[in-house]
């Protein structure tokens, strides 16, 4: 039996107009589940004039109306944690438990959504020339639009539509193809929680509905998150018809380790870090720097921990680590390490030709360490996007830094030490996004914002938190005088200054 994945428009879900599909498949055993409605231009011209109509009437509602819908949005989405995380698992193919983790970083930021009335809290000047005063406030950009990745298929939707919501815009989700029904049910939760009607849909589709949205003229903000490539394609294309974008791309993050480090937690963490949902994560540590002696120890303790690793179905109680999401991601990931050894590379720990018992047309690959790279491989200029840890071995901090610096990526990075002034001297020296003190994943919390730097991100502003509530707002100033009744205007030809008054 597979599932008919349908879209989501002003409040229903509906087949839509076009005639295209594609099939949804469960990565662990190969099989299709799933039937998925592919939008055509029809349905995004419903879905914006949905979402315009009823963003006008949103926009209008108060704060406090605008909290309750979140707080209760908050409450069904813990509940149905469960639900969530058995989706994912199916479509996607992490483990449950990853997955419930997922949903509750998602669940962090529509928290710091609930509070929108302290964010969204204006400036205000009293007397900046005599009888007139000045305040700020920011409103709403209008019709937002969210185009989302596999590998956080609940997560990154609630990155984006917390924060648009509450500060009183329209979003539509045109969640990836891959593992799209738990968008599905996100809105039948906005639903539920009494958002109105068209102020959450999702559209279904592939290059074509993300043309759509970047060209439509009632669509005025678009989030990404994806690929390099895509990611300056969806910037350019977007800002060129007058959107406001932030589009997040790959990502080459690396550790370094020190020599002084904790060596026991630096592997743990690095085995957790590049493994976790099979290396499916835009903030997984793909790369260890190791320096000088701490190259040896750290690659065998990593070995040994990795080697324990158990990959199978992601609802096996006992699964560390699920499959790849695709058969062509399988076999990417196994020729970037074919072309590696082939280069030099040392294979550590080698996850190719790994068959899991009962999934043997799963897509898995097992954890897989390769050492002593260079940076000319093709395993260390690529994203490989899998449960690959490659090592490189460098003689200084200065020189790790250096490395980390000279990639084109600045999406997140580590250091793992002891000492408080190479800690210093790290975070200040490095060109990167968000940095991790004897932290591998430097996820920020909703309260500060997720972004890198370089070819990790398109545009000025970053995901959720303060940059968030910029992102789908923009400002207006006003500068106001309430004359006394007969009072001589002043007016001059002159340009005004306030110490004029």
């Amino acid at each position: 039996m597979t599932t008919d994945i349908k879209h989501f428009i002003n409040g229903s879900e509906t087949d839509g107009s076009g005639e295209r599909r594609q099939d949804v498949y469960n990565p662990a055993t190969g099989a299709v589940t799933g039937n998925l409605h592919l939008g055509g231009q029809e349905d995004l011209e419903a879905a914006v004039a949905s979402a315009k109509k009823a963003g006008e009437a949103w926009a209008e509602m108060s704060l406090a109306k605008k909290s309750a819908v979140l707080f209760k949005f908050r409450e069904l989405v813990h509940a149905n944690t469960d639900e969530l995380a058995r989706i994912i698992t199916a479509e996607h193919g992490k483990v449950l438990s990853d997955a419930k983790g997922e949903v509750s970083r998602g669940l962090e930021v529509i928290e710091f959504a609930c509070g929108i009335s302290e964010q969204l809290k204006g400036e205000y000047s009293e007397q900046v020339s005599t009888g007139i005063d000045v305040f700020s406030f920011r409103q709403p950009l209008g019709v937002v639009a969210g185009i989302t990745p596999f590998n956080f298929p609940v997560m990154v939707p609630l990155w984006m539509s917390p924060v648009a919501i509450a500060t009183g815009n329209a979003f539509i989700l045109k969640p990836s193809e891959r593992d799209p029904s738990a968008s599905m049910l996100l809105a039948k939760l906005w639903k539920e929680a009494g958002l109105p009607d068209g102020v959450f849909n999702v559209l279904h589709g592939d290059k074509e509905m993300v043309d759509g949205l970047l060209t439509h003229p009632d669509v005025d903000g678009i989030s990404f998150v994806g690929s390099t490539p895509i990611a300056k394609y969806v910037y350019e294309t977007g800002t060129q018809h007058g959107k406001r974008v932030q589009a997040l791309g790959g990502a080459k993050n690396h550790a370094v380790i020190m020599p002084d480090a904790d060596m026991t937690m630096a592997a743990e963490h690095l085995n957790a870090a590049a493994f976790g949902s099979a290396g499916q994560r835009c903030m997984a540590i793909s790369v260890a720097v190791a320096v000088g002696d701490a190259a040896d120890e750290v690659v065998s303790r990593v070995k040994d921990l990795a080697s324990g690793i158990k990959v199978t179905e992601g609802t096996d109680p006992e699964a560390d680590m699920g499959p790849v999401i695709t058969p062509a991601s399988k076999e990417r990931i196994t020729r970037i390490v074919g072309e590696a050894q082939e280069s030099g590379a040392a294979v550590v720990l080698d996850g190719r030709d790994l068959v899991v018992k009962d999934h043997e047309d799963g897509f898995f690959v097992g954890p897989t360490i390769l050492d002593k790279v260079n940076k000319e491989m093709s395993a260390y200029e690529e994203e490989i996007f899998g449960p690959v840890l490659v090592v490189i071995r460098a003689e200084s901090l200065e020189e790790a830094i250096e490395i980390i610096n000279a990639n084109p990526y600045g999406n997140g990075t580590a250091v793992f030490t002891s000492n408080g002034a190479v800690a210093r001297t790290f975070q200040r020296k490095v060109r990167v996004g968000m940095i991790g003190i004897n932290v591998p994943l430097p996820v920020p919390v909703a309260w500060h914002s997720f972004g890198g730097w370089k070819n990790s991100l398109f545009g000025d502003l970053h995901i959720y938190g303060p940059d968030g509530i910029k992102f789908y707002t923009r400002g207006k100033v006003v500068t106001q005088r309430w004359p006394e009744p007969k009072a001589v205007s002043g007016a001059s030809f002159a340009m005004p200054a306030s110490s004029d008054s």
